[in-house]
């Protein structure tokens, strides 16, 4: 049963979360209403995309939200069905946003390595060396948990033959997050597919070049 209120701040989110989805599908990292958004709004409320509805039907009156534990208290649309997952990365980091999608490059790589290789210094932008979530059927605990391990220092992971999941303070940054890893896994893809030759990878070390270097990207302030 709906408990809170939308107020003008919870609109904004609301049109923002919808506007990202539906940016989701255009740039084809989702299919039909495949993968998931969220964003939580202050610290009691977090809003999601509705189960099985199609993205581009979403309205300002289809605002769906529920507490941190569950409990949908805005809209009368049932959540995700990867609630659990959600609701697990946002009491285990500082995620303000989450994007997951079942990009087809990322997806792939899923199948293929626990790890992906640093075929890119991008890959410090979202804490390291990303790594391959177990297997578990959505929707599950089970993967609530296998993707909170292997967030561990990290703001984005992959999901065994599922796709990708990735965090950040604002629905712009968790999305920028989203398609940075689905390029370098499509990067590597193409690069591991020459016959012949391998990829030439970063060590650790340049890594964290690249890392100390994206700290002061950008425009100061």
């Amino acid at each position: 049963m709906a408990t809170t209120r939308v107020t003008d701040a919870v609109a904004a989110a609301w049109r923002e979360l919808v506007d990202t989805a539906r940016r989701s599908v255009a740039d084809g990292l989702v299919v039909g209403t495949s993968g998931n958004v969220s964003v939580r709004v202050g610290e009691d409320l977090v809003l999601v995309t509705p189960s099985g509805v199609p993205y581009d039907r979403l309205t300002p009156d289809d605002v769906t939200g529920v507490d941190p534990s569950g409990r949908r208290v805005l809209g009368g649309l049932a959540p995700t069905s990867e609630l659990p997952l959600h609701l697990a990365v946002y009491a285990d980091t500082d995620a303000r946003a989450i994007v997951h999608t079942h990009a087809v490059h990322a997806t792939a790589v899923s199948t293929l390595v626990d790890r992906l290789p640093l075929v890119h210094y991008m890959a410090a932008a979202l804490g390291g060396q990303i790594r391959t979530a177990a297997y578990a059927t959505y929707g599950t605990k089970e993967l609530a948990e296998n993707v909170r391990l292997a967030l561990r220092d990290r703001t984005g992971c992959l999901l065994r033959n599922h796709g990708t999941l990735t965090y950040g303070a604002t629905l712009s940054q968790a999305y920028d997050r989203t398609a940075q890893l689905e390029w370098m896994c499509r990067v590597w893809l193409t690069a591991s597919s020459v016959p012949g030759l391998s990829p030439s990878l970063l060590s650790e070390t340049e890594l964290a070049a690249a890392a100390d270097r994206l700290r002061g990207y950008g425009q100061p302030g």
